[in-house]
């Protein structure tokens, strides 16, 4: 019987040391030149602010009112993203019917199109010479220009987000514990609600968190589609560019508060799995599921 090629055998060996990634030295160079990429303008914007009137700058009456505004309509749109896009996240991933694909890409979308011509395509539905917006006026509605085209226009982009990665949990997760469920008399229903959705639940939380993140920094469609009116449409994005041209030194202030806030919920999006996941490497654990650990079985 022959035996393994010496490489064969060190990489073997390597592989079984505690601190052994596989990552090439190499890869590390590219990295740190694609973070670069990444953390420079960063750096560049930090080194730019005003530090001795931050404070001022970043509390005016205009300021706070646009800070106000985009906290309050990214929760409302992360709202709709989770009521929309749980479930057409689940009918992507566990649908079967022939235009499957095709739906998957119009759902897609707004990942790779201009977020101006996105506005285009609301304004053209909702405003008042468009598809829906004749039908909206009878109703004593009007959508475009007000807040709720804001909270329409970063759902629009947001969406998207929420719905690729509840699909990848999906996927990744498998129907095993669901065809169990079901086997055992549970409706789908049941299983959707008792097997699904905490299956799922990282994914889904990691998910809002990035449509949260999006629909806070939405400027194109918004500016399109709803305007910048203070106090109702003008939320931080749009209040920044408008002070870049009077006032860069609160341009510069209120992007750092931006980027702050940014790098907070796509950090808390991010932190409770990855630690778990190392802390149970860590104390030599086997990884757990939220099915695993009640059973996978209503």
């Amino acid at each position: 019987m022959r035996s393994a090629p010496v490489g064969h055998k060190v990489a073997g060996r390597q592989a079984g040391l505690p601190g052994y990634t596989g990552v090439p030295r190499w890869l590390y160079a590219l990295a740190v030149l694609a973070a670069l990429v990444v953390v420079l303008p960063l750096v560049a914007m930090v080194a730019r602010v005003n530090w001795a009137n931050f404070i001022p700058l970043v509390t005016s009456g205009p300021a706070l009112a646009a800070l106000g505004l985009s906290l309050r309509t990214a929760a409302a749109s992360t709202a709709l993203c989770i009521v929309l896009g749980v479930p057409l996240a689940v009918v992507l991933a566990r649908g079967r019917f022939p235009l499957l694909g095709i739906l998957r890409a119009l759902v897609l979308l707004p990942l790779v199109l201009p977020p101006v011509v996105g506005g285009i395509a609301l304004l053209y539905t909702f405003g008042r010479q468009g598809l829906l917006g004749g039908a909206i006026e009878v109703l004593g509605l009007q959508i475009a220009f007000s807040t709720t085209a804001v909270v329409l226009a970063q759902t629009f982009v947001a969406l998207p987000f929420l719905v690729v990665s509840l699909e990848g949990a999906l996927r990744t997760g498998g129907h095993r514990y669901e065809a169990v469920a079901a086997t055992l008399g549970a409706s789908p229903g049941t299983v959707f609600r008792r097997v699904t959705l905490p299956l799922v639940l990282p994914g889904l939380a990691s998910g809002a968190v990035l449509s949260f993140a999006r629909s806070l920094g939405e400027f194109g469609a918004t500016l399109t589609f709803a305007g910048s009116l203070q106090g109702v449409t003008r939320t931080l994005p749009l209040e920044i560019y408008l002070q870049r041209e009077t006032d860069p030194d609160a341009a510069v202030a209120l992007s750092l508060v931006l980027v702050a806030v940014a790098i907070a919920v796509v950090a808390l999006a991010y932190r409770r799995p990855g630690g778990k996941a190392r802390s149970q490497q860590a104390s030599g654990e086997r990884p757990t599921t939220a099915a695993g650990a009640g059973g996978g079985v209503p």
